[in-house]
């Protein structure tokens, strides 16, 4: 697995870590510890865009922490979940796909340089 997608990997589980701490912190010790946690998000996030296409990164990292949340929010803090919800996280998924997979696809520019 290359580099950045572990980057980007952590940058999702840091969001929804960060995510949970906005829904649990009490103390000024624990909101301590999410800014704490979303600085090293942030810092994490940047190396990720520096290998990868900013707009796919970008797009995981909001799809993910989008559908973690709403996940975070029916499993851990007794929210509903409608059919309607699931076709809607269907649709963020396949648009991520789609992104990444677009992103994937050689650049029409840099295939007409070759070929002059």
């Amino acid at each position: 697995m290359n580099k950045a997608w572990v980057y980007v990997v952590l940058t999702c589980l840091f969001e929804l870590i960060w995510v949970y701490g906005f829904n649990t912190a009490k103390t000024w010790w624990q909101w301590g510890i999410v800014i704490c946690i979303i600085l090293i998000d942030f810092h994490i996030l940047p190396k990720a865009c520096a290998s990868l296409p900013t707009g796919t990164v970008y797009a995981v990292f909001s799809g993910v922490g989008t559908i973690g949340t709403v996940l975070m929010d029916v499993f851990l803090f007794g929210g509903s979940f409608r059919f309607d919800m699931f076709l809607y996280i269907l649709l963020i998924i396949i648009g991520v796909v789609g992104l990444n997979l677009a992103d994937n696809q050689p650049d029409e520019k840099s295939s007409m340089k070759g070929a002059a």
